[in-house]
């Protein structure tokens, strides 16, 4: 990778989109540390960190803005009304005909729907700005309100003021996404969520730093540290390992083309191969997964403490990060959703007919219905591979954390997910690239 980074760098043009790119970024920054008006920030930092040692969905969301989120800055919402507006398009442009039609359309109906996704992603920004200023409005930390104004006509432009700034930052970091879509090098809203959990890894060495210390003042009570600190390391970088080794892996289905004569030339009669991804759903059965189950720790969050004693109490404590039940769970979400974005992204009987029409067989396999019937046989097998991928990387960190008692790492197999595919997606670009720049002319 970074002998690629090297020979891109060494290409002017590429070497100024990179430049663009790690520009785009530092506005990123720069915008994620711009508090809103109206708020306590004091009070906001000592609130989000109880509240990230939650599970809750708000310090999901923080670990995507990077901690913009937990200190209510320009860009606290992050890419995320982007994401789940994406979602949103790509679910109704299965269900609903006259999208699906538009996306067939070629470009230009590309291009519409992805007008519509950015006034969604508007729409869902404005909607997450308002839940997140009235969490805040109804929030103290140690008797301290983190609204400085909460009646009167100060409380009503306050909140106006506060809500427009969250919506705002949502529009600007799409804008940003395209700018480097268009000028820079990668996926521009991947590229920002992939600088956003980065930037959160000096809290992580930090919090390791936490836990040697510890060890070193008090050796009898957390001499364990020691081992476990390494061990975490070792760990992490062997998820890294096994990301890469399995982004890269796919089950190639075998495909003979029959000789046709047209007019006087013969063609087919090649052998070819339709590529099936093993991870082919990347990381969004972890997001769909993760998002479903924040949602009881969310609600007891908005209901603060008023439910201490009896079922409830049980009920929330079950869901929580460390419950045995919400493993389970966040298990069996992760299979069912690798298996429903299968459904969305493959459909078995047109394969098999566009293989029909174009004279291709899968050998052994008679054409129509049965290598319909193969074909998702094979989808099948090889997305429970993925999903049981996916599920062992989103459960590790957990799994870990409960058995070393190291709960708030704020690197989790979602992050690192993002950060590895983000980072071989870039580079397969650069590449790309570079090969088309170094492609021979027809009078060289």
């Amino acid at each position: 990778m970074f002998k690629t980074l090297k020979n891109a760098w060494s290409i002017p043009d590429l070497r100024r989109k990179i430049l663009f790119t790690l520009m785009i970024i530092i506005v990123f920054r720069f915008g994620s540390v711009i508090p809103v008006p109206f708020l306590n920030t004091t009070a906001l930092k000592g609130l989000m960190s109880t509240v990230n040692e939650t599970g809750s969905a708000l310090s999901y969301l923080d670990m995507l803005s990077g901690g913009a989120f937990a200190n209510a800055t320009l860009f606290a919402m992050s890419v995320t009304p982007y994401i789940n507006s994406s979602i949103i398009m790509q679910l109704l442009t299965v269900a609903i005909p006259p999208l699906e039609r538009l996306a067939k359309e070629g470009e230009e109906g590309r291009k519409k729907i992805a007008t519509m996704t950015r006034y969604v992603a508007v729409a869902l920004g404005l909607i997450q700005g308002l839940a997140y200023y009235f969490y805040l409005r109804n929030s103290s930390y140690q008797g301290t309100p983190i609204a400085k104004y909460t009646s009167g006509w100060e409380q009503v432009f306050s909140a106006v003021i506060i809500v427009m700034v969250f919506t705002a930052g949502t529009a600007l970091m799409m804008w940003l996404g395209e700018q480097i879509n268009q000028f820079g090098i990668g996926n521009g809203i991947s590229i920002l969520l992939f600088a956003g959990i980065v930037a959160r890894l000096p809290s992580t060495a930090n919090q390791l730093g936490r836990y040697l210390q510890a060890a070193n003042q008090d050796p009898a009570s957390y001499g364990q540290y020691y081992f476990l600190v390494p061990l975490f390391v070792v760990i992490f970088l062997g998820v890294i390992w096994v990301i890469v080794f399995m982004n890269d892996a796919e089950h190639r289905i075998p495909i003979q083309y029959a000789k046709r004569v047209v007019g006087r030339k013969m063609y087919g009669g090649q052998s070819s191969h339709i590529p099936i991804k093993v991870s082919m759903s990347g990381v969004m059965p972890i997001i769909f997964a993760s998002s479903i189950l924040s949602i009881p720790s969310t609600i007891q969050l908005f209901l603060g403490n008023r439910v201490t004693t009896g079922f409830w109490k049980s009920f929330f404590d079950a869901f929580s990060t460390t419950g045995w039940i919400y493993s389970i769970l966040y298990f069996l979400l992760i299979i069912m959703f690798a298996y429903f974005y299968l459904q969305i992204q493959y459909n078995p009987l047109e394969m098999a007919n566009n293989l029909r029409q174009n004279n291709g067989t899968i050998p052994g396999i008679r054409p129509g219905k049965p290598t319909a019937d193969y074909i998702a046989k094979i989808l099948a097998k090889v997305t429970l591979i993925g999903a049981l991928f996916l599920a062992f990387i989103a459960l590790l960190p957990i799994v870990f954390g409960a058995a070393a008692n190291m709960h708030n790492l704020s690197m989790g197999g979602t992050s690192i997910l993002i950060v590895v595919g983000v980072a071989l997606e870039t580079v397969k670009q650069l590449e790309s690239q570079m090969m088309m720049r170094h492609y021979k002319g027809f009078l060289d």
